[in-house]
């Protein structure tokens, strides 16, 4: 199946039995899918397309759920995809990712693909699957600058990328990089992922600024994980696996605890006002829970019955003596995350054998 392929519609409706929730499928097919990580947005702010990679045509390529009619809008098709590297612009019009050693700004209008940028990299991301093997990318709220991590040598480096132009500067060299979110009040701040026993950094979109935001407590092996800003605050939220949820202030350093549950990845709606979670070890399904008032008292929106595969996740830190291997295929985790209107939850869930798309309509919209 060729770019540009139309299919009908998949979507079919169920209501979880645990909790009454409705719940859309989106895809369908006998084939693996997932929608962008948890802290990259499924769809644009009008919500007219939702954004997911499949593997229908053998090979992951980017799809489009056209929301207004269901049908399903092959994006792309190559063979050099980086799937974890998906990013729509908020506004509808593109679609960025990495493919090859090259950053690429899809038209979701005319489908025609440019190369922003080639790095010529020794390579776009780590070995394995987790944190910098994924090589995801993040893009300023504004849409206009893109940032893009890769290796050069040894080293990784991480690059902002002018979306008109093309043009792109390296703004940081170091050990290691991983995820990447631009701060939703503040397009010339964003956070970073370091080394996995120091993982809380942010920087400047110029390069300055560059500095650890919260020091793992090593004492108490604290396993920090899984950072996103909250909206509206110039907090970034992060997981202290598995005792629940803090943030931390980028301009006052001032930690608060969220939530005390075993949120595994966890995001904030567009408005700051609520939160939704995964859980794992053990699984008690998708939690949501106001990350305001200091409690977090969640409430479980489904049951996504994904395998969840990781078990390096029900045991204590373990990367304290340094990288050990872990399998932990990403589309068997929900990842679950906000439409730009707060009203539904998508998530990804392997439950009939394949990953396939859910969304989860809210019953009330906390605001």
């Amino acid at each position: 199946m060729a770019k540009g392929t139309v299919h009908p519609p998949e979507s079919r409706t169920f209501v979880d039995q645990h909790t009454g929730t409705q719940i859309r499928q989106v895809t369908t097919a006998s084939a693996m899918h997932h929608h962008p990580f948890f802290i990259i947005p499924a769809y644009d702010e009008a919500m007219q397309r939702l954004i997911f990679v499949s593997y229908r045509t053998g090979t992951p390529q980017i799809f489009a759920e056209e929301r207004s009619t269901g049908e399903l809008r092959q994006l792309t098709d190559r063979p050099d995809l980086s799937e974890w590297s998906v990013h729509p612009s908020r506004d509808g019009k593109a679609v960025y990712f990495t493919a090859g050693t090259s950053g690429w700004k899809i038209d979701l209008g005319s489908l025609e693909e440019r190369e922003l940028v080639n790095f010529a990299a020794t390579a776009m991301k780590d070995a394995g699957m987790v944190a910098a093997a994924m090589g995801t990318t993040a893009l300023s709220h504004d849409n206009r600058w893109w940032a893009v991590r890769f290796q050069i040598g040894k080293e990784s480096a991480l690059a902002i990328i002018d979306t008109d132009t093309g043009a792109h500067e390296i703004i940081l060299r170091r050990d290691n990089i991983g995820h990447l979110q631009f701060c939703p009040d503040d397009a010339d701040l964003l956070y970073y992922a370091g080394p996995l026993t120091d993982r809380v950094w942010v920087i400047h979109r110029d390069g300055s600024g560059n500095r650890r935001l919260y020091a793992q407590n090593v004492e108490k092996n604290e396993w920090i994980t899984h950072e996103t800003w909250i909206p509206g605050r110039r907090e970034l939220a992060f997981v202290d696996w598995p005792y629940g949820v803090r943030c931390v202030n980028a301009d006052t350093g001032i930690v608060r605890q969220v939530t005390t549950f075993n949120a595994w990845h966890a995001i904030s709606n567009s408005a700051g006002t609520l939160m939704v979670a995964d859980t794992n070890f053990p699984d008690i399904g998708i939690q949501i829970f106001d990350p305001r008032d200091g409690i977090g008292e969640p409430q479980t929106l489904c049951y996504p019955n994904a395998s969840s595969i990781g078990e390096h996740w029900s045991r204590p830190f373990p990367y304290a003596k340094g990288p050990i291997y872990v399998y932990a295929p990403q589309h068997t985790h929900p990842h679950p995350s906000f439409s730009p209107d707060g009203k539904h939850v998508v998530f990804t869930s392997d439950r009939s054998g394949y990953a396939q798309i859910y969304e989860a309509t809210l019953k009330i919209v906390n605001s």
